[in-house]
């Protein structure tokens, strides 16, 4: 790879008031419905490839106080890199040659190209224009829409970056029949040599001859259509081609069939959505090839850009990883906008690109903060192969142990009414006191968090000197709006804390159902229950730690079934209350 657009900056389209990204090779768009993925991937477009026609007055964006954007503007910014994807100072040849004066050059004798597109409405003509410049400079990010700058307008696009925007409603079997369509763009382009047609041609045609010779019917029609030649003095021969007659008219009769063995292979109408809309997709890398090869035999330089809006859609997790890592091999340039933390989750923190929207604008988050390789592996390991929802949250609760992660869902539900999930909230064991990396990607990507701690020896002081590295390390200021802490009474650890609020009977309840697997025998669940009554508090603590993977289901049960009516208060530990209380704010 020798180039790539580094930067893009986005004003006035839809929601997005003004806003700039830093573009990774493989950039992965995720975020809540409405916060702007789907803008970003038409502002792509706009400037790169041929979406003008699709612009209406919706798409400008509207202000606080109700004023209609008069322009929207995109800017892209290309630079040069090295084959290990670092950035150069200046373009190599084959692309110096392919910008020519396009190519501008920083105080620092950096190179760039930038391109900017401009939509405004045509009042003569009516409607709106889309048109592209060259510019002279890369202005500051405050001033870049403000700045008088010297633009070169462009005539066409640059065809050695090649737009290929993939539809979330994506379907091969419609796309045969529009030539338009990718793999119609790719059947356009067949060619045969002379030879090989008439070589072709001439089997279609004993093909043809001999499907007529074995039908009855066929021979029939045939014979009757003869009587044409009766209205053209005996001159003219009827011809029935049960398949086309000529090459050029393949494409108009293509099928796709898919399936396993002789007797197992369908026409695509018959598939499901899934292996339709992955057909779709395969055919846009297809015509990228094919293309690319094109350039290559013609020692033209080629970057393609992809974009694909949901490439998940229809399709089951395995498939979802196969189909990103499809796409993630593509030479060029690729934009994923998903809600799927499968795909999400296959793709390296740092080509994360998090948007949400405020009143105002949308906002896109990133990964900034320098992490170890150790951060990474744990990330990696127990976020992103495991958890990947949580990259979806709209906040995070974490905890120590598996205890709490199965029973502060049950906690919320009778604290706040609603199930965690409805409230697109996450509840995450860290497995430990490790909370640095959890808080590192949760609050880059602003996933407001908070930590419910245990007490017991020395983890507070522990979990503060942890919090302030991170702090120190990292620039993260950690406000009371993206993150909090509570810990539990001075000395405890969860199960401890409980009972000290007088929950014995509930913890009871829970070992009595983990014991005795739900078992209806009466005097079998008598008798476990008279053991386990029959314990001392610190008995009881010790079995409960000894099981704590067993046990916190049940107890979660317990917990939301309230069997004793206890109050809020009375069931939820006051540490759990505050973190509740604020996770309940900020969702508000």
């Amino acid at each position: 790879m020798s180039i790539q657009i580094d930067t893009v900056r986005i004003a006035g389209l839809r929601g997005i008031k003004n806003i700039e990204v830093q573009l990774p090779r493989v950039a992965v768009l995720i975020g809540p419905n409405n916060s702007g993925k789907t803008s970003f991937l038409k502002a792509m477009q706009l400037v790169l490839g041929d979406y003008s026609r699709f612009i209406s007055e919706e798409d400008f964006n509207i202000d606080a106080s109700d004023k209609r954007a008069s322009s929207i503007i995109i800017d892209v910014r290309i630079v040069p890199l090295n084959s290990e994807g670092k950035r150069v100072k200046i373009f190599n040849e084959e692309w110096a040659t392919e910008f020519g004066d396009k190519i501008k050059a920083e105080p620092n004798l950096n190179q760039f190209v930038a391109i900017r597109a401009r939509c405004q409405q045509n009042v003569i003509k009516g409607g709106f224009d889309t048109i592209r410049f060259t510019l002279e400079k890369w202005p500051d990010f405050n001033e870049w829409t403000t700045e008088k700058l010297k633009e070169t307008r462009m005539t066409q696009r640059v065809d050695s970056m090649p737009f290929y925007a993939i539809d979330a409603q994506r379907d091969i079997h419609s796309e045969l029949k529009e030539r338009s369509s990718y793999i119609g763009r790719v059947l356009s382009n067949v060619d045969y040599s002379k030879e090989d047609i008439a070589s072709i041609e001439g089997l279609i045609k004993t093909v043809n001859e001999e499907a007529v010779e074995k039908s009855d019917d066929l021979k029939e029609l045939k014979g009757n259509l003869e009587h044409l030649n009766q209205s053209f003095q005996g001159a003219g021969e009827a011809e029935i081609t049960p398949f086309p007659k000529k090459i050029r008219d393949l494409s108009k009769h293509f099928t796709v069939h898919f399936g396993n063995g002789p007797d197992g292979v369908f026409s695509m109408e018959y598939h499901g959505m899934g292996t339709r809309s992955w057909a779709s997709l395969l055919t846009v890398k297809a015509l990228v090839k094919l293309t690319d090869k094109r350039h290559r035999t013609e020692a033209e330089p080629f970057f393609p850009i992809l974009a694909a809006e949901e490439p998940e859609a229809h399709l089951h997790p395995n498939a979802q990883r196969t189909l990103y890592r499809q796409l993630a091999e593509t030479n060029g340039q690729v934009i994923v906008s998903t809600h799927s933390p499968y795909l999400a989750a296959m793709a390296d923190i740092s080509d994360i690109r998090c948007l949400s929207r405020n009143s105002r604008n949308v906002i896109i988050r990133s990964i900034v903060c320098p992490m170890s390789a150790e951060d990474k592996k744990i990330i990696a390991r127990e976020i992103m192969s495991k958890r990947g929802e949580i990259l979806f949250s709209s906040a995070l609760i974490l905890c120590e142990g598996i205890t709490e992660e199965q029973i502060i869902p049950a906690m919320f539900e009778i604290f706040c009414n609603r199930k965690l999930h409805e409230a697109g909230v996450s509840c995450v064991s860290v497995g430990g006191k490790n909370y640095s990396p959890f808080v590192k990607l949760a609050c880059s990507l602003g996933i407001p968090t908070f930590i419910v701690s245990d007490n017991d020896g020395v983890t507070r002081r522990e979990i503060e000197a942890q919090i302030r590295r991170l702090q120190n390390d990292t620039g993260l200021a950690l406000s009371t709006d993206e993150f909090g802490i509570a810990y539990l009474s001075n000395g405890n650890d969860f199960e401890a804390e409980l009972m000290d609020m007088g929950l014995r009977d509930e913890l009871v309840d829970a070992l009595i159902l983990c014991e005795t697997k739900g078992s209806d025998h009466q005097r079998y669940v008598a008798a476990v229950r008279k053991k386990i009554v029959a314990l001392t508090d610190s008995d009881l603590l010790v079995q409960l730690r000894g099981g704590k993977a067993s046990y916190a289901g049940f107890l979660g049960d317990v917990i939301r079934s309230n069997p004793n009516g206890r109050t809020k208060e009375e069931l939820v530990p006051l540490p759990v209350r505050i973190g509740l209380s604020t996770v309940k704010k900020w969702l508000t």
